[in-house]
């Protein structure tokens, strides 16, 4: 008997490739499209979208030392799939005084591992520790002079060898390769926050932090500028005063922004989207691959398709570091296999509740930070298999479809 088999879906790799490179492609032509309607609804054309363009800083130095090193960097796993890290810089000069004083140096106040699956099913954004202790690798210094490499905080890679240092770090420690990296300021982030009108938060009780320059009320409330940023940076009134906490509290920040500007058509809207655009392009520091508005406004579009239950926040699994306890040391072997499915883009499952892997101070395998690295080395021959019948792991986080007030 003939079977007829043309309504059945191919689902080879092969078709699968090309399905996700046509929506590639159809993303391409909306991000040429909305540019398009963008500068034709702001009354000055083209000129416009050349100054968002020239907003951006391109840091091309990163690149250029990536690829001195690219012998030691680990393979993209899957096509299509894109892995950006975040970086929240500490810089208190080019404006940022007023947050403190200015040492000549910086470090990474907050690092995030952003992985978007390919075809568009989800998000995952990875939080970083900065006081995880790693292995640094030699890298170059601002004075050009290569640094020693040794085990210490993570945050210290920005410091002696800038984004590459703290590309080469991440990828040592978890075997993903990072395709793009963004830099944002503390202006940055408030000018951002300012441009969306503000995003929601929910307090428990009244909050006090002079640290933070932070004064708030209890209950559901709109944060925006100088709160925002108090908000996401506090320590000592918020929380238990962990650095644990404030990644929770940044999760959720960013959980409730995505929400806002999926939900309220800025991304549709080209009076809504200017000043956003501005904001954003004024504030940031990125590779060459994501230094225009055309690839930006493609990342913001393949992201504003993604449902809100399938943006996921979490931070790494990790727990106190036994000679000293204010720092963080990774937890396995939840950690290898958090890296593992998302180098494979597999499926992170996370849940709001406590005792969950990724929970500091949990009685897991008692794996010391340097055996971490080796355990989580990327993609190497060494790396033993995840056993693929054994269901995922669910690790502690939130999801931006959740209300803020349920955090």
């Amino acid at each position: 008997m003939d079977t007829d088999v043309t309504d059945s879906p191919d689902t080879s790799p092969t078709a699968r490739a090309v399905d996700v490179g046509d929506r590639r492609h159809r993303l391409r032509w909306a991000a040429l499209g909305a540019v398009a309607l963008l500068a034709a609804s702001s009354g000055v054309g083209w000129g416009l979208v050349r100054e968002l363009d020239a907003n951006i800083t391109t840091d091309t130095s990163t690149a250029a030392e990536l690829r001195s090193h690219e012998h030691e960097r680990p393979p993209a796993r899957v096509a299509e799939a894109r892995n950006i890290l975040l970086i929240g810089s500490d810089n208190r000069g080019d404006g940022n005084g007023r947050y403190g004083r200015d040492t000549g140096t910086q470090r990474s106040d907050t690092t995030i591992l952003l992985h978007l699956a390919a075809g568009g099913e989800s998000v995952t954004a990875v939080s970083i520790p900065r006081d995880l202790m790693v292995t640094v690798p030699a890298c170059t210094g601002p004075d050009g002079e290569p640094t020693q490499p040794g085990f210490a905080q993570f945050n210290s890679a920005f410091q002696a060898g800038g984004p590459a240092c703290t590309i080469r770090t991440v990828e040592k420690l978890s075997g993903i390769r990072i395709d793009h990296h963004v830099i944002v300021d503390f202006t940055g982030f408030t000018g951002l926050i300012d441009a969306v009108h503000g995003v929601e938060v929910c307090l428990k009780y009244p909050v006090k932090d002079t640290a933070a320059h932070l004064e708030l009320p209890a209950g559901r409330q709109v944060l925006a500028g100088e709160d925002a940023l108090g908000y996401v940076r506090a320590r000592h009134a918020l929380g238990d005063g962990s650095d644990t906490d404030r990644m929770d509290r940044q999760q959720q920040f960013l959980a409730a922004l995505v929400k806002k500007v999926q939900s309220n058509g800025v991304l549709l809207n080209p009076a809504r989207l200017y000043p956003v655009l501005d904001a954003a392009t004024s504030s940031i520091t990125t590779d060459a691959g994501l230094d225009s508005l055309e690839e930006l406004y493609e990342l913001a579009a393949a992201l504003r398709d993604v449902p809100t239950d399938h943006v996921r926040f979490l931070t790494v699994p990790r727990r106190p570091y036994p000679p000293n306890p204010n720092r963080d040391e990774l937890t396995q072997p939840d950690a290898a296999e958090l890296f593992g499915s998302l180098r494979d883009d597999e499926p992170v499952e996370v849940t709001p509740e406590r005792n969950r892997a990724g929970e500091r101070g949990s009685d897991d395998d008692p794996a010391s930070a340097e055996e971490v690295d080796e355990a989580s080395a990327a993609g190497t021959a060494s790396a033993s298999p995840r056993p693929p019948a054994t269901p995922p792991t669910t690790y502690r986080g939130t999801t931006a479809d959740r209300d803020t007030c349920d955090q």
